[in-house]
């Protein structure tokens, strides 16, 4: 997948995280929207500096890839309870398949292990790795947009 694509299509995910939070009533839920959205925008402030839309900051840059390993550690946590919520975005293939959702996560926590910061070309060659495993969770795991 070509990078400005690839980066588009993560900046994407983050800006549908934000609009899927109003009227969400059960907080598993809202706590799993908690998580992508503050996942979302770690990979924002990753993506602009990838695109060059910011300045190459490699603290923050470390800072958000921190947070993302974090989020991504919380992930069975957060998704280990079924529950449901019409605003609920979460599939429930996640429940009735939970070693594939699992391996998901894991392909999550080895591209975010693999992932470089040290310069912008870094950074824009681990969002390709990084919106993959991503996009291969989504469809699968998750309500089509």
């Amino acid at each position: 997948m070509r990078p400005t694509l690839t980066i588009a299509l993560t900046l994407g995910f983050a800006a549908t995280a934000a609009l899927a939070h109003v009227g969400v009533k059960d907080p598993q839920v809202m706590a799993r929207m908690h998580g992508m959205k503050t996942m979302g925008a770690d990979l924002k402030t990753l993506g602009q500096m990838a695109r060059g839309i910011t300045a190459f900051d490699e603290a923050k840059a470390r800072a958000a890839l921190q947070s993302l390993k974090a989020e991504t550690d919380q992930i069975p946590a957060l998704f280990g309870p079924e529950a449901s919520d019409p605003k609920s975005e979460a599939l429930p293939a996640i429940w009735t398949d939970p070693a594939g959702f699992q391996a998901r996560k894991e392909d999550m926590a080895a591209a975010l292990q693999a992932t470089r910061i040290s310069s912008p070309e870094d950074i824009a060659a681990s969002m390709r790795t990084i919106g993959a495993a991503c996009s291969a969770c989504h469809e699968v795991y998750r309500i089509k947009q």
